[in-house]
């Protein structure tokens, strides 16, 4: 064998361990990586783990955060607040306002749906039924009546419905923690009067008259001798009406006797002030009630109501003045002598009467002239 075969033959010997061991050497990075892969796999998932068990753990302050975020906004949920959206409250820098309470007689013509039916007919409920389940369930809070009779509808007054059950001997059961009252145990049919407290305002923004609802107070009444006369009231607790008014347009209130297809949600009902009232106080700087101005007098009590629908009246009236005077024109002449002068100037004037009489005249004396020519030509002919 040459030596160039020899050289050859080393040359491809040592070609084949070249390229062996470069396969080799390309095969290990992929095994390690494979292997290092598996060994970072490992660690994740067992860090994986502790995450998914603290989850759980995560999530329960929250669902416990959810009933105290529902009581803070009245048990009402967001679904709810956008499904039945409230009215806007009164605007805070109106340039008029007054407060009126009401006394709102359910034995009343106009006020007969708040009081009927008594006890729950199906999904009919009367207004107190309705609004004492919502208060027992906790959708929404009452507030504390004062011997003074004015309302104070923030966190210090709110009270427990348990109080009111232990304070007015309702009968209720008690059971994991929850209150339940069988209908025929809740005081509907002794509720016959609601103190309510409007305001009436006028807007400057769109230039209107408002009446807007605040808060009621459903009251039982209870005429111990059926004369009605010796009458007790007993005020349970105030409502504020912009936190049960979501749920006011869910129940609907019969407005007729005579045809059982006129109905309207409570909402409106009061929205559009189709309830009749007394009032019986207003807000003044003194802090007194009618009764305490009239004292034992009946006849200045009523006066009193009058002279007090009467300014309420005359305010909504004369928002943008006075109709009467703007309809007469003596008014108006009055008030500018120029517009009475021209008014003057446009009217037609009378002709005198010697104008006429002279005319008259001149007609008769030109026709008899003429007569006469007439005459003279004919006898001419």
């Amino acid at each position: 064998m040459s030596i160039k075969n020899r050289w050859m033959i080393v040359m491809c010997l040592s070609f084949i361990i070249c390229h062996l061991s470069f396969s080799e050497a390309q095969a290990q990075p992929k095994q390690r990586r494979n292997q290092q892969t598996q060994q970072q796999a490992q660690p994740q998932t067992q860090l994986a783990q502790p995450r998914q068990q603290a989850q759980p753990q995560q999530a329960q302050p929250r669902q416990q955060a959810q009933p105290q975020q529902q009581t803070q906004q009245g048990g009402m949920t967001q679904r709810m607040r956008l499904q039945y959206p409230t009215a806007l409250d009164m605007p805070e820098d109106v340039i008029w306002r007054r407060d009126i309470y009401r006394e709102i007689d359910l034995n009343e013509e106009e006020n007969a749906g708040l009081y009927y039916p008594v006890e729950p007919q199906g999904k009919r409920l009367n207004l107190f039924t309705y609004v004492f389940k919502l208060a027992l369930n906790g959708y929404i809070p009452v507030y504390e009546y004062n011997l003074d009779g004015n309302e104070v509808l923030e966190e210090s007054a709110k009270i427990d419905m348990k109080r009111i059950l232990d304070d007015y001997k309702i009968l209720y059961d008690e059971q994991g923690g929850k209150l339940k009252v069988e209908n025929s145990d809740i005081p509907s049919a002794q509720v016959t009067m609601y103190y309510l407290k409007e305001c009436a305002y006028y807007d400057q923004a769109n230039s209107s008259f408002h009446i807007k609802p605040i808060a009621f107070c459903p009251v039982m009444v209870d005429d111990v001798y059926g004369d009605g006369e010796s009458i007790t009231k007993f005020p349970l607790f105030w409502v504020k009406y912009s936190e049960v008014e979501p749920y006011l347009s869910r129940q609907e209130v019969k407005t007729s006797d005579i045809n059982d297809a006129a109905v309207m949600n409570l909402d409106d009902y009061f929205a559009l002030n189709k309830y009749k009232g007394k009032i019986y106080k207003t807000a003044n700087r003194l802090g007194r009630t009618l009764a305490q101005i009239a004292g034992e007098d009946s006849a200045k009590y009523s006066a009193e109501q009058r002279r007090i629908e009467a300014e309420l009246e005359a305010f909504r009236q004369n928002l943008f003045g006075d109709k009467a005077r703007k309809d007469s024109l003596d008014s108006i002449a009055n008030l500018d002598p120029k517009i009475a002068k021209a008014t003057k100037t446009r009217q037609p004037k009378e002709k005198p009467a010697r104008a006429s009489t002279k005319r008259e005249r001149s007609s008769g004396s030109s026709g008899g002239s003429q007569g006469t020519r007439v005459s003279v030509r004919r006898e001419r002919h």
